[in-house]
């Protein structure tokens, strides 16, 4: 019988043990949990909430609550752990019913990371086979300060826009007092003629007016903002103060110094649109901030802008705030670049509404010391008053304000033939003191050339040489020179000077380019590259730099726009030897006080200047006549050689060719030294 009963009591205990194993655990529930809440589904984790928990919070008092909280919080990286109870802890646990598991939370937000600990009570309940662990929750899980009560609250502050510098310190872009515009509508009087006049003066329509005075907000005797005027606008300040009901408040914000004379180069800023807004990194722009629209402004946008300061706390009533995390804001960087801004007006305004575009440079260091792109638009008018007729009107300009022509490419015309000349000398086509038997004005290579002819500017009185066909310009000596190297020879030159590839430079330019093909195959397109023409394309700033070997015993120097950057370093080695070098640095200075010279109004100065001359032809055929042509000049101080200048002057046929660019280049120098 005690047998009997043995057995049958050590059944029980093996079943009661069985039923005890499949028994679901605290550790093994509050897991689940929480890989919900890492995965953020917080749909799931409410249905693991304990019957108490359902009573006092509805589904919105949490699911709502925490996406809400989290979205505003741009929470990410979230990382919720705990610390497992142990097998006693457990067994304890399961007696009693009820256990307490601790857990530590961290995430990446907005501002700074959240890091916190809490603890979770799980009760258990249900009978038999029903019974499961519940997580008993407060708002102390989502942040422990919020356990009884409170608010989230964020404070932003924008971060000041850094300042865009000339090497002088001078400011290309600031952020100054400006006037923001408004009306006080109880003030108007004769509201509707009023309204025209402010609509004018602000480039903006009676609708916009009507519909910023028709907001809920607005009354009588309330300050209603229309738009912001930079303080130098004074003409049309001067107008808006007459205006009954004008008032002005001074707010801050972008201003242009140089206006049109840096504006290509400096660009503007504008309201991030929709699609910039999407393409950006979350979190780092909102709807209405301004970013770079252009220029050094969008160039430099992640430098200038800064980044937003956050402040989120929890606010209770009756108690101080507590700060939750923070973020300080942090100002946008100043951007220093080379470019001196007198200088860069002194080009600019030297145009005098004229089309072209100008390169200088410190020949030595590699320093960019203006980049001028004219005819051009004021930032500050598309910043504050650009009207749609406005834009219409400069896009439809045969002159193109809109262009940037510095970083374009451009047939450079004989100012391309102390390039050829480097090549040649360097690899032993041309000969200094060797001449070339040339007669008459027009000459070509025989068969396969048809009626097509190279022609020169002016006869020469015996054979020529380098010297006499960089003073005299002699397009037919650079035409056999470049035939008898090969197209080969002169592409491999070329591409040693950087054509086919991007300026080591931290301005975006358009690639110097040889051919539409890339070689110079065709006989005639060698002749014509060979000075300038062709397909040949390159902008004033390389043509600046093709120049600096001429100056640095044979090394092409590297440019430079930040002051930031290491200066005179070598972007090409040994182009040309320094005898060679010296040879040409010599006729450059011919070309201008030689009586053959092609620059004689560069000798109106007090100081000697060197240079070479280039007429660039736009015809669309050969046959055609009274075709467009850009004048060209590239010049430096003789002796000093602490700036080299390349401009070109569009159709300038009508105004001496390339001698308007050789008379402004001259009157710059003269006002700079």
């Amino acid at each position: 019988m005690k047998k009997g009963i043995t057995f049958i009591m050590v059944l029980l205990l093996a079943f009661i043990s069985a039923c005890s194993e499949d028994e679901v655990t605290p550790n093994e529930r509050f897991n689940t949990y929480v890989e919900q809440w890492n995965e953020q589904n917080f749909t799931e984790m409410y249905d693991l909430l304990s019957p108490a928990t359902l009573e006092a919070y509805q589904s919105e008092d949490f699911i709502e609550r925490y996406e809400k909280i989290y979205t505003d919080l741009e929470v990410s990286n979230l990382e919720v752990t705990y610390e497992a109870l142990s097998e006693e802890e457990t067994e304890t646990a399961m007696e009693e019913g009820s256990a307490i598991i601790p857990f530590s939370v961290q995430m990446d937000t907005l501002a700074e990371p959240i890091v916190f600990d809490y603890e979770a009570t799980l009760t258990q309940v249900g009978e038999e086979e029903e019974k499961n662990w519940f997580v008993h929750w407060d708002r102390g899980f989502i942040f422990p300060e919020l356990k009884d009560g409170g608010e989230i609250n964020f404070q932003t502050q924008s971060p000041e826009r850094g300042d865009i510098l000339d090497r002088n310190q001078l400011a290309l872009a600031i952020n100054d007092s400006v006037w923001e515009i408004g009306i006080v509508p109880g003030k108007l009087t004769n509201p509707e003629q009023a309204k025209q006049q402010i609509a004018d003066l602000l480039k903006m329509s009676v609708d916009t007016i009507d519909a910023k005075l028709s907001a809920e907000w607005v009354e009588p005797d309330l300050f209603v903002p229309l738009s912001k005027v930079p303080k130098t606008n004074e003409d049309v300040l001067n107008q808006l103060w007459e205006i009954d009901g004008i008032k002005g408040n001074n707010v801050t914000g972008r201003v242009y110094p140089y206006n049109e004379a840096t504006g290509h180069l400096v660009g503007y800023v504008g309201q991030i649109t929709a699609e910039e807004l999407e393409e950006k990194e979350p979190g780092t722009y909102g709807g209405n901030d301004i970013i770079g629209k252009r220029g050094l402004e969008q160039l430099y946008e992640e430098q200038l802008k800064g980044e937003r300061g956050i402040k989120i706390t929890i606010e209770k009533e009756g108690e101080d705030d507590v700060i939750l995390t923070e973020k300080p804001v942090q100002d946008g960087e100043d951007i220093l670049v080379t470019i001196d801004a007198d200088l860069q007006k002194e080009i600019y305004e030297s145009y005098d509404g004229q089309a072209g575009t100008t390169a200088a440079i410190d020949p030595k260091t590699g320093e960019t010391l203006a980049l001028v792109s004219s005819p051009a638009f004021d930032p500050n008018q598309i910043v504050y008053s650009m009207s749609s007729d406005d834009w219409d009107e400069m896009q439809n300009d045969p002159q193109a304000p809109l262009l940037n022509r510095f970083s374009a490419t451009y047939a450079p015309g004989s100012t391309f033939k102390p390039v050829t000349a480097q090549i040649g000398l360097n690899n032993g086509t041309i000969v200094p003191g060797e001449t070339v038997e040339i007669e008459g004005l027009t000459w070509d290579n025989g068969e396969g050339w048809g009626n097509y002819q190279v022609r020169r500017v002016s006869e020469s009185s015996g054979p020529v040489d380098i010297t006499d066909a960089l003073i005299r310009s002699d397009n037919i000596y650079f035409a056999m020179q470049a035939i008898d190297m090969g197209g080969d020879a002169l592409v491999n030159g070329l591409e040693e000077f950087g054509f086919n590839e991007e300026l080591p430079y931290e301005y975006p330019m358009e690639i110097s380019t040889i051919s539409t093909e890339g070689t110079l195959d065709n006989e005639v397109l060698l002749a014509d590259t060979s000075y300038g023409q062709g397909q040949v394309q390159m902008s004033a700033l390389h043509l600046a730099l093709s120049y600096t070997p001429i100056l640095n015993q044979g090394n092409l120097i590297s440019p430079t726009l930040l002051t930031s950057e290491e200066t005179s370093q070598i972007w090409k080695n040994e182009l040309i030897s320094s005898e060679h070098a010296t040879l040409i640095q010599e006729t450059l200075r011919d070309v201008v006080v030689s009586s053959k010279g092609t620059a004689p109004q560069a000798q109106d100065s007090d100081f000697p200047i060197s240079g070479k001359t280039g007429t660039a032809e736009l015809k669309q055929t050969s046959d055609e006549e009274d075709g467009k042509e850009n004048g060209w000049f590239v010049g430096y101080p003789t002796d000093d050689q602490d700036i080299l200048i390349a401009m070109m002057v569009e159709e300038a046929q009508g105004s001496g060719g390339s001698s308007i660019a050789v008379e402004k280049v001259t009157n710059i120098l003269k006002k700079i030294k």
